[in-house]
């Protein structure tokens, strides 16, 4: 199943547990058929839309994975840390928010089973008098219940970031940032116009490093020029993760079969769904958005929330910046120029800083130069 892509016209047993899925979450009055219908088609891009994904309509190994983890409600199964193969799940997510709500450190609310969410439900069931072993069984479950808070709001996770990024303070040097160039090895991405996706974040990677290592921060690269295979999004974000990073920048550029698609985009962990967003990744995403746009002629195409694998398992705020579309002649002509990616890889530079600066310190988007850097 997961290695295969289902779309309108599909028909078979997968496409009737597809059907069956969406019905269980109200998305589709299923009636037993096995085919992918316009009706399948639109539940599922209103469910990608919701849950944010790439809202296509086509139900490939992500949206299968996404779609199934959707069926769990707290309670359902026992859930606990799994080294090797973590749970994930909505019920894996309303657990996250419960122990949150109540002021306990999960991390990140994403709907993983991780360890900081072991340590959060051990010392949550040491507080009321459990058996502190990390599974959430029906003790716990009615613990959870029992002392749910009747006022919620405030987002205690992105609080503890917030908080976590002030102390950090607004100077760059010893900060870590990793940067991942997309594609790559056999994987070149889109192509067009002569150029490649691959070859050029990969320029534009390096042009980011040389101008963060000139203001002190500490960056990584997710691969360089030459390798054998192209590390998969989750493989990515579990080197930003084991390198301690602050920040992760992941880089691209689009393609689309309609010739007048264009601009730049910038992509951060989130979703239509209450409570699961991260909160300076957002800030950090409208900081490149903005500083991208007041420097180039590139068309606002914006920021948006997404529950990709690469910004679900970043335990830091992590971008995902979409520079152009190489199938557009203009934005083509523009990534094909040294000198336009020096200009975008100082908008990336100078939003990493402003993501530091107190609100009081900031400055007007498309102001701030490298050489001020190592003065701010």
């Amino acid at each position: 199943m997961t290695a295969l892509r289902y779309r309108v016209g599909a028909t078979g047993p997968a496409v009737a547990e597809i059907r069956a899925k969406l019905a269980q979450l109200g998305l589709l009055d299923d009636g037993g058929s096995d085919t992918f219908d316009d009706d399948v088609d639109r539940a599922v891009r209103q469910f990608q839309q919701e849950r944010g994904l790439t809202a296509d309509g086509v139900v490939g190994p992500t949206t299968y994975r996404v779609l199934d983890e959707a069926r769990w409600r707290l309670g359902d199964r026992l859930l606990s840390y799994v080294v090797a193969n973590p749970q994930a799940g909505d019920d894996v997510l309303g657990l996250q928010r419960r122990l949150s709500e109540l002021g306990f450190h999960v991390g990140r609310v994403d709907g993983v089973f991780g360890p900081r969410t072991g340590e959060a439900l051990r010392e949550f069931q040491r507080n009321v008098g459990l058996p502190a072993d990390g599974t959430c069984g029906p003790g716990t479950f009615k613990a959870l219940a029992r002392l749910a808070p009747i006022v919620t709001g405030g987002r205690p996770d992105n609080l503890r970031a917030l908080e976590a990024l002030r102390r950090a303070g607004k100077r760059l040097p010893g900060k870590i940032v990793v940067i991942d160039p997309g594609h790559g090895g056999p994987d070149r991405g889109h192509v067009g116009h002569g150029l490649e996706e691959a070859a050029i974040v990969e320029d534009l990677a390096s042009r980011v490093e040389g101008r963060l290592a000139a203001t002190g921060v500490q960056a990584y690269l997710t691969r360089g020029a030459v390798m054998a295979d192209e590390l998969d999004e989750v493989s990515r974000a579990r080197f930003a993760n084991e390198a301690g990073a602050n920040l992760m920048i992941s880089l691209h550029v689009d393609a689309h079969p309609n010739p007048m698609a264009c601009g730049v985009a910038t992509y951060f962990y989130g979703s239509d769904r209450p409570g699961a967003n991260s909160a300076i990744g957002e800030t950090f995403a409208g900081l490149i958005q903005r500083e991208i746009v007041a420097r180039t002629d590139l068309v606002d195409c914006r920021s948006h929330a997404r529950t990709w694998d690469l910004l679900r398992h970043t335990r830091m705020a992590a971008v995902q910046v979409e520079l152009g579309y190489l199938s557009n002649d203009r934005d083509a002509a523009r990534l094909a120029q040294p000198e336009f990616r020096d200009v975008v890889a100082e908008a990336i530079v100078v939003a990493v800083q402003r993501v530091y600066l107190p609100s009081h310190e900031d400055v007007q988007t498309g102001a701030l130069r490298l050489r001020d850097l190592a003065d701010a």
